[in-house]
């Protein structure tokens, strides 16, 4: 160190010091310190009606590729702003809906998720979340649902982009899907 910071350093300690003469530390307590209340979880919507949409809506032409089961996967419409896409990823925004897809059957998934997208785009949400799983618990511990329902999405118009989600919200078993909103039309 040079003489010149040496001088500054002491100079600054001493005017610190001098501001601080008359302050009096606080008592300290036992108490915890309270911080600001968590959101709430998100909303669950409940799947009341039983009666089957058309499977029709989404298609198995194309089986997934590798590529879909990445889990640094991201699907985007063209001319969605690069600030939107970053939130999605960052899970920035709030999940306003989940489905949890846990155990279902392909044949069943693709109904649950059709019904899931109507009353979630009925209902106004923006952003939500679909735990499709990692496929833990099928037979050849692959996933089975993972590809089907990140390309079943991407044949939803209603669908700007998803993307794997944060560790925090299931990692790479669940995505966050963004929808467009219901009185647009772009």
């Amino acid at each position: 160190m040079s003489k010149t910071s040496d001088k500054t350093d002491t100079e600054a300690s001493a005017l610190f010091r001098a501001a601080m003469a008359d302050v009096t530390p606080l008592a300290q307590q036992d108490t915890a310190v309270q911080h600001d209340r968590p959101s709430p979880p998100p909303r669950r919507l409940r799947h009341t009606s039983r009666e089957a949409l058309p499977d029709d809506l989404f298609s198995d032409e194309a089986p997934p590729g590798e590529e879909i089961l990445a889990d640094d996967w991201l699907f985007l419409r063209p001319g969605l702003q690069h600030s939107v896409v970053r939130k999605l990823r960052r899970g920035q925004y709030p999940i306003d809906a989940d489905l949890d897809m846990h155990g279902l059957r392909v044949a069943e998934a693709r109904q649950i998720l059709t019904q899931f997208l109507h009353q979630a785009i009925a209902s106004g949400c923006r952003v939500v979340r679909i735990i499709h799983g990692k496929g833990q618990g099928s037979a050849n511990r692959q996933p089975v649902l993972k590809g089907r329902v990140r390309h079943w999405l991407q044949q939803r118009a209603e669908v700007l982009a998803c993307c794997a989600c944060r560790a925090e919200h299931g990692g790479g078993g669940a995505i966050y899907v963004l929808l467009r909103r219901a009185n647009r039309s772009d």
